[in-house]
């Protein structure tokens, strides 16, 4: 995803001034460099080396510097990850924190002492919820203001304490921050779910096109091969006989089936490859290469419109079937097809004439009327195929599809 960066497995994601933590499933939170936690923490760390008064090994010199090695531990224990540190322990630190940080502006003289408590009130607004980051950072800004007007004393200017009173005021950036990541975190984890969503739609897609693959290649080799393989056992058993003229017309109704499987395959690879074909060409087409010769072009009524790709791949399967269908069992007559659009639906007839030759005999499974009205009902339609009763096609064979708008 465009908006997710790789990162170590050590960093986490933080507000300024603090870390977020990566747990089980944590996604950093862009925007957030890490190493910027690193160089403020460290920063307030050297500062308060640098600055804080006094520093020494005995009396207030070692209290201060014992407190400015505590202030440091809990300044940088911002870094531990969330998941390692429950909300009970992250209270007990940062409380811990805040009354370190409180007896260190009580103890040194001077120095930058007020950025611990600054920056651990920032923090406590980030890692607490809210309600008890209020408190807290309330009990800091008393506690801080308290201590330096005890030091100072009531007679001492109002600043400098009151200025301690607002050592609790970054809590409401953490707040802020911690907000901001949560929204970022939840953003991610909608996009990612999305993403999720998107692939099993996908895989769903592809396991429906090899369905929908497997059955044209079973429609198409499945009823060839069987009826090529009828033929051929038939000459087979007749070779005993010696009839060799009905060898020869077993190995020729044989002989047809391959050719009649070679165009049904080459039609079924043409449909695999094409995404749209154009469905009145396509059909034209087809009917031209099926080998009636009575009815080279289809009759196209009402107003042409564009048809889905999934409904011109099943109109062209069932296309094919009806012209093998009527070349096998009505061997010599006429053939017409007509595409009709309606306001409400897309309908393909092909009639055929009764046959002029005699048809062989058993060929068809019975499989094909079943395959058409399966592909019908994918797509919500209905088909119908059966003789003409009336009209001026009566005694035709008539096989008609429906496929709703």
């Amino acid at each position: 995803m465009p908006y997710l960066r790789a990162v170590p497995a050590d960093e986490s994601a933080p507000s300024p001034g603090e870390d977020t933590g990566r747990g089980a499933g944590a996604r950093p939170v862009p925007g957030h460099d890490p190493r910027v936690q690193w160089v403020v923490s460290l920063a307030v760390v050297v500062a308060g080396i640098l600055t804080i008064r006094p520093l020494g090994l005995s009396g207030r010199g070692l209290a201060v510097a014992l407190l400015l090695v505590v202030n440091s531990a809990a300044l940088l224990a911002r870094r531990l990850p969330e998941h390692r540190v429950s909300p009970r322990l992250a209270l007990v630190w940062l409380t811990f924190g805040v009354v370190a940080a409180a007896a260190l502006i009580g103890l040194s003289s001077s120095g930058t002492g007020y950025l611990f408590a600054f920056f651990l009130a920032g923090h406590i607004g980030y890692r607490l919820e809210t309600r008890p980051a209020l408190v807290l950072a309330g009990f800091c800004s008393l506690l801080c203001g308290a201590v330096l007007y005890l030091r100072l004393g009531p007679g001492h200017e109002l600043l400098p304490w009151m200025f301690g009173l607002a050592a609790g005021a970054p809590v409401l950036i953490g707040i802020v921050n911690r907000s901001q990541r949560q929204a970022v975190r939840a953003a991610i984890d909608a996009a990612e779910s999305a993403e999720r969503a998107a692939r099993a739609e996908a895989r769903t897609a592809v396991l429906t096109e090899r369905g929908r693959i497997a059955r044209d290649v079973h429609d198409v080799l499945a009823h060839s091969l069987a009826g090529i393989n009828m033929q051929l056992e038939l000459a087979d058993a007749l070779i005993d006989t010696g009839d060799l003229d009905k060898v020869r017309e077993a190995h020729s109704k044989a002989h047809s089936l391959v050719k009649e499987s070679l165009r049904q395959a080459q039609w079924t690879v043409h449909a695999l490859r094409e995404d749209a074909l154009p469905l009145r060409e396509t059909l034209t087409a087809m009917l031209a290469s099926s080998g009636h010769r009575d009815a080279l072009t289809v009759t196209v009524t009402g107003t042409v419109r564009e048809v889905p790709a999934r409904a011109v791949r099943n109109l062209l399967r069932i296309a094919q079937e009806a012209l093998t269908n009527a070349a096998r069992h009505a061997p010599g007559g006429a053939v017409a097809m007509e595409l009709a659009f309606t306001p409400a639906s897309t309908v393909l007839r092909i009639r055929n004439r009764p046959a002029t030759r005699r048809a062989a005999p058993g060929a068809g499974s019975g499989m094909g009327l079943i395959g058409m009205r399966e592909r019908v009902a994918l797509l919500g339609g209905t088909l119908t195929a059966g003789p003409v009763t009336e009209g001026p096609h009566q005694g035709d064979w008539q096989v008609e599809a429906v496929i709703p708008q």
